[in-house]
């Protein structure tokens, strides 16, 4: 990592590639008790748990199963890693957050799955935004559509972190998008949001969904 973080600071906003895989979304009432804990500022002593979610195949012919991903969630501020890239990046995620526990059900009938996935729980608040230079955070969401952050308060050591300002979304560092894009290639979506690096060029809307 040490090499990693010399090169020029970026953040990310992480999710699946868009392609014929299967989406998992949150259930949610976990997913209300895990925003309203971001937004309450994350205390310790009220950790949210109990998380599921399900399957979603969309509009498929019947019969067609797609693939599972191993970064199946979208969902901004809830990545969620299958248990082998869980292992394998442990020591690094963990400094930033937990994984906790996630239940994932495949349709009204099936047994639910509490082995294959886990909630990265990110648990690291940065206070780096430059509020003169970014958009204003939307009023009820949060949501910073340009974000410039302050290279000197940038949390260059963490793999993930929140802001303040919108603390219902993970922003990835450069290193941990790099190492998870070596372990999940074309399955995965980088989207840049801010780089030190002005030859570099954020996403228009890294919130969005395309």
């Amino acid at each position: 990592m040490s090499d990693a973080t010399k090169a020029p600071l970026r953040a990310y906003r992480l999710l699946p590639s868009m392609g014929d895989f299967r989406a998992l979304f949150f259930d949610t009432v976990p997913r209300r008790r895990l925003a309203g804990w971001q937004t309450d500022g994350s205390p310790a002593d009220r950790r949210p748990t109990g998380f599921s979610a399900v399957w979603d195949d969309g509009d498929v012919e019947p019969g067609v199963r797609l693939r599972a991903t191993e970064f199946p969630s979208g969902t901004p501020g809830a990545p969620v890693l299958s248990r082998r890239i869980a292992d394998l990046l442990r020591a690094e995620l963990c400094r930033a957050g937990s994984f906790e526990p996630l239940v994932v059900a495949d349709g009204p009938t099936s047994t639910p799955d509490a082995e294959s996935y886990v909630l990265y729980l990110v648990e690291s608040v940065v206070d780096c935004l430059d509020a003169r230079r970014s958009s204003k955070p939307k009023r009820l969401t949060g949501e910073v559509k340009k974000a410039v952050l302050l290279p000197e308060a940038f949390p260059a050591d963490l793999p993930a972190f929140r802001l303040p300002e919108f603390p219902t979304a993970v922003y990835w560092t450069g290193w941990a998008v790099d190492r998870l894009g070596e372990l999940l290639g074309d399955d995965l979506e980088a989207r840049l949001i801010w780089s030190e690096d002005p030859t570099l060029t954020p996403h228009p809307n890294p919130w969005g969904i395309f």
